[in-house]
């Protein structure tokens, strides 16, 4: 079983490029990009994605630690359970991956924020909770934003493109080489 990487590592390179700008709040782009792995990739590829662009983002900007394997295994956990829920349904719209993203966004920051914070930071429930609010309000209006924008892009040009299949991608270097 092959990966078929060429298009991971396409998006792992957007999305931490993306990251890397810091031109919004909550500029993250992880959740508008993982709902497309969730709905048209294997299981593993909704898992893998999230998570590698976790680890590489905070290699990249010297910050790991285990805020990294927190983000990291809760936007896991978040791709493997849409995966499963795309799979039931017939059809995934554009008003279904803003669905996706609100619900996402909301257990995404209840986790790493709410429940992760005080265990890791020694505040109080009440505090992580409370301080919570305003970042998990601008974060589902940056997502949706990014779910608007990106994942019709991710969805359409990049994942249902079949001239970035490895082997494509692979024959095009290889005849550049002997060119």
């Amino acid at each position: 079983m092959a990966l078929k990487a060429t298009k991971l590592v396409i998006s792992i390179i957007l999305a931490n490029i993306i990251r890397l700008f810091r031109f919004i709040p909550n500029n993250d782009p992880i959740m508008a990009m993982m709902l497309p792995y969730s709905k048209n990739e294997k299981w593993y590829k909704a898992v893998i994605f999230p998570v590698i662009t976790m680890i590489s983002f905070d290699l990249i900007t010297g910050y790991t630690g285990i805020w990294t394997i927190v983000t990291a295994s809760t936007y896991g956990v978040l791709g493997a359970f849409f995966c499963v829920y795309y799979k039931r349904k017939k059809l995934v719209s554009l008003k279904t991956y803003v669905g996706s993203g609100i619900f996402g966004v909301l257990v995404f920051d209840f986790v790493t924020g709410v429940l992760a914070t005080p265990l890791m930071f020694g505040m109080s429930f009440e505090q992580a909770f409370l301080g919570q609010i305003p970042f998990t309000l601008v974060h589902l209006v940056t997502v949706t934003a990014f779910i608007l924008v990106i994942t019709p892009i991710l969805d359409k040009h990049i994942l249902s493109n079949k001239n970035l299949e490895d082997q494509n991608v692979l024959s095009l270097f290889t005849s550049k080489l002997r060119a």
